[in-house]
């Protein structure tokens, strides 16, 4: 990839002079006091307003910070010390036409979002196929129980737990474009192994290497994402990475029920087939991911790739586009680890601590009915192949409520309210199993029951990008992206002792507790929604109280990184 110079001569649309305005929009407009160019005077800017170029294509982005000399001065420094790979293609003053931006929106979604997905799939193949083997009296072949089963499931959530960290320390450290298909290729392997279980043991350490390999994939794969989207199409494009965890589970029920057959015609068990079929699947994934993920926009071309993905052009819009849009992108190169320090500075970020603290609690209540959905179907007397056909409705619902959650969250730009739908969705249908007296002689209203509980609307998509929006810098963002999901996964921890097996078979005190962590989760909700409120006015008040010369000073000088800054406004 050849990179322009600063002086360079490529052919692309300048805005007037930025010292014209007088704006500081590396401030939030809640801080900003009103500055205002003289509107008669050339290439005057109102903050606020859409500079109207002299082509009538051509629009200056409205909340680009850099049209603050003192800010765009600041960040370019920032870049440079940091060997910021894409440093020589930011441009404060750069314009394009909106229907560029939509051509360049298309690529990203082909070639970045729409892998992200595949490797996702590869992910959830391997970790959801569990639910379907026994459904194949797996359990029974291997003389183990139900119990021994949760240790499996508890086994393999705290290894994916405790390699969180590290593996997102790896990713950063040699790039997620490296570490990513090392991963998938290192887990498809132990995942073809489980086609020779024997026993108790075998399957408890098959469980925790999986664990252990497939910890720290997804907040990896948020910030490969980050690098090439704004925060506003994160939400979105996250939404369709989770459609596929429902699309997975759609594909591979339709494969189960195609492989298990294959008790009956082979000398293996069907389930046996199913892990060395879908193992293979993911390594072909892992393999070629290897030649799928560029590091970085300005990075796409290469031996194998001679053309690359863009333009030298259309790379300036894509960098500058993500930068204006968060600046603390580039404050760290794609292979730059994250020192102690960094660690230790974003690991006691408490106004991180209310989004872990959700992540934690409002995945909980769906939780157990989802690990235990075959055996319930069986236990209702469905049979083993139309036990995965019958899992299929609740994941093509998914798949809706999702994209429409997402969606209302993007339109409204809300979170809180938006996420807390998931949790108002589903404590009905938790007090329903818990006090519905026909749950177990009603076969076909408890299934109905079931599908619509895990039919809800997952709000996931929308906590992770709201956490990395209010991480604010890449040191952070790549700490609290793990930490959040360590949260997540410690929740699903949790949620394996909710079921217990002196509870059986209706499960009625699980339910009961099901039924007050789902109301704690909405409260969790309300409450963050009132902390960021409030510091942001916390915040308001110190900056506002600040001369325009002591704002100016701020901004070039604090140490203050992340969400701790004055200039930053929380997300909420």
């Amino acid at each position: 990839m050849s990179v322009p110079s600063p002086d360079s001569k490529a052919p692309i649309a300048v805005a007037p002079d930025p010292k014209s305005a007088s704006v500081n929009s590396d401030v939030p407009a809640a801080y900003n006091k009103e500055t205002v160019a003289d509107s008669k005077s050339p290439g005057a800017i109102t903050f606020g307003e859409q500079y109207s170029s002299s082509s009538e294509d051509e629009f200056y982005d409205k909340e680009n910070p850099f049209l603050n000399p003192e800010v765009a001065d600041r960040w370019r420094a920032v870049y440079e010390e940091a060997n910021y790979e894409c440093r020589h293609f930011f441009d404060p003053t750069l314009t394009w036409t909106e229907e560029e931006e939509k051509v360049i929106i298309r690529k990203i979604d082909w070639h970045v979002c729409a892998w992200a997905c595949v490797m996702f799939f590869a992910l959830q193949v391997d970790r959801g196929n569990l639910a379907q083997a026994i459904a194949d009296n797996m359990l029974d072949d291997l003389h183990i129980d139900t119990n021994d089963y949760n240790y499996g499931n508890v086994v393999f959530l705290v290894s994916f737990l405790l390699a969180e960290l590290p593996s997102q320390l790896v990713s950063k450290k040699i790039g997620p474009d490296r570490w990513i298909p090392m991963q998938i290729v290192l887990w498809s392997a132990v995942a073809i192994s489980q086609c020779a279980l024997q026993g108790r043991g075998s399957f408890l350490a098959t469980r925790c290497l999986l664990g252990l390999l497939e910890g720290g994939f997804i907040p990896d794969i948020v910030l490969w994402l980050s690098y090439f989207f704004t925060s506003r199409e994160l939400p979105i494009r996250l939404a369709y990475f989770w459609t596929t965890l429902s699309l997975t589970t759609i594909i591979t029920s339709l494969l189960a029920f195609a492989i298990l057959r294959l008790r009956s015609t082979t000398s293996w068990a069907g389930w046996r087939w199913l892990f060395l079929i879908e193992g293979l699947i993911t390594l072909t994934i892992g393999l070629a991911s290897f030649f799928m993920m560029p590091a970085s926009a300005v990075q796409t071309k290469t031996w194998f790739r001679p053309k690359g993905w863009f333009t030298d052009r259309q790379v300036a819009i894509v960098v500058n586009r993500v930068l204006r849009d968060d600046p603390s992108k580039g404050d760290m190169h794609n292979r730059q680890a994250i020192t102690p320090r960094r660690l230790w500075q974003a690991m006691k970020d408490y106004d991180l601590w209310p989004l872990y603290a959700i992540g934690l609690i409002a995945y909980i209540p769906q939780a157990p009915v989802n690990y235990y959905v075959t055996l319930t179907l069986r236990s209702l007397g469905f049979s083993p192949l139309n036990t995965n056909l019958l899992t299929i409705p609740a994941s093509a619902a998914h798949i809706i409520t999702l994209i429409l959650l997402t969606n209302l969250s993007e339109r409204l730009n809300e979170r809180t309210f938006v996420s807390m739908l998931q949790s108002v969705w589903t404590l009905p249908c938790v007090i329903a199993l818990a006090f519905w007296p026909d749950v177990i002689k009603n076969q076909w209203g408890t299934y109905a029951l079931i599908t619509v509980l895990l039919s809800y609307p997952y709000c996931h998509a929308i906590l992770v990008a709201w956490t990395s929006k209010n991480a604010n810098n890449v040191g952070a963002r790549t700490v609290s992206a793990a930490l959040y999901n360590m949260s997540v996964q410690l929740g699903n921890v949790c949620a394996n002792f909710i079921y217990q097996k002196d509870d059986l078979p209706l499960y009625r005190q699980g339910n009961k507790r099901l039924v007050i962590i789902n109301c704690l989760s909405i409260g969790l909700f309300l409450f963050t929604k009132g902390y960021y409120i409030f510091r942001n006015r916390q915040k308001a008040k110190v900056w506002d109280a600040l001369s325009e010369q002591e704002q100016s000073d701020y901004i070039r000088n604090t140490k203050l990184q992340g969400s701790r800054r004055l200039d930053f406004k929380f997300a909420h």
